[in-house]
């Protein structure tokens, strides 16, 4: 049987209490909200991971932020409503459909759906997932380029392949690299240990990848983290919760110390937008099942936020 691209979000709840639609050939958005749940596992223990619940749960966390009213209400960050006074539509469109059987359609259907919005000329917005989730992303913007890719994150992510698997969440940066409308990288927050050895780091560093560590944004500012980030857009964006520290965002499957407060990566989120157009955001790797009070959630809530408050003010 013929699955549909999207279903209904898990649970009923849109992030933020927006309209949701699942038929992405008449969608009518500004900004589109889609969550991609599965990705492709390391083993069959993976194939609904931990990550696979975070759409869920950030959406849940979104309303418990008193959703949708929060757009248009005073936000510090902006120093005015998030909308700025904008009449944007923002809507959820569901969930990717997946077949755990079929892990490459399940891919494809990702790729689709974020084409299918495209297309309809909305913005994407992502709730992974693990950090394979930005490979079918990354797909999808096929004819759309030259984009700058931004990632925050705590690794290189340059793995060519994991135990024959070459589209893990190992190898989202390695596969970017590989697709000619992403014409440069930028790397964000980067410290300790991955998968990635001394052979990877070299081939990101001939692919012209820029990588800022994360200790580099402490010393320096986010002002001259995103001076180094050439071009004015677009800017694609994903944003693995592990590249902010545990301290910000527990709720991940490889914490590490040292990584980047939420004022650092809010900062280079809305120094993007006001640079230039964003092409789309994904954010993945949050495990809820690892996560304390729900602040990782709430993180993730904030900065999309964020980038809404960004964009809106771009006009």
């Amino acid at each position: 049987m013929q699955l549909p691209l999207t279903q209904a979000p898990e649970g009923g709840t849109t992030f933020l209490g927006v309209p949701h639609a699942t038929d992405l050939t008449t969608l009518d958005a500004e900004i589109a909200v889609l969550g991609i749940p599965y990705g492709v596992p390391y083993g069959m223990q993976g194939v609904a991971g931990g990550s696979s619940l975070a759409p869920a749960v950030i959406r849940a966390r979104s309303a418990g932020s008193s959703g949708e009213r929060t757009l248009r209400h005073y936000d510090f960050d902006f120093d005015g409503p998030v909308l700025n006074g904008r009449d944007m539509r923002i809507i959820d469109c569901g969930d990717v459909s997946a077949d755990p059987l079929d892990i490459p359609g399940s891919s494809r259907r990702a790729t689709d759906a974020v084409r299918a919005i495209l297309e309809r000329g909305a913005l994407p917005i992502v709730l992974g997932g693990d950090d394979s989730i930005p490979i079918p992303f990354f797909r999808a913007y096929e004819g759309r380029g030259p984009l700058t890719l931004v990632q925050i994150d705590a690794h290189l992510d340059f793995r060519d392949e994991l135990d024959g698997v070459t589209e893990g969440y190992s190898s989202p940066m390695r596969r970017a690299s590989e697709m000619p409308w992403i014409e440069r990288s930028v790397q964000i927050g980067l410290r300790a240990t991955g998968s990635a050895r001394a052979s990877d780091v070299s081939d990101a560093e001939a692919n012209g990848n820029l990588i800022i560590r994360a200790r580099e944004v402490h010393t320096e500012g986010v002002a001259a983290a995103l001076e180094r980030i050439p071009g004015n857009g677009p800017f694609l964006i994903t944003v693995d919760f592990d590249g902010l520290d545990p301290s910000v965002a527990p709720g991940v499957g490889a914490p590490v110390p040292g990584g980047l407060t939420f004022d650092e990566a809010a900062g280079i989120l809305r120094g993007l937008t006001e640079r230039g157009p964003i092409a789309g955001l994904d954010l993945v790797e949050y495990v809820p099942a690892n996560d304390l009070n729900g602040i990782t959630a709430l993180v993730g809530v904030r900065l999309v936020m964020n980038v809404i408050g960004g964009i809106a003010r771009r006009g």
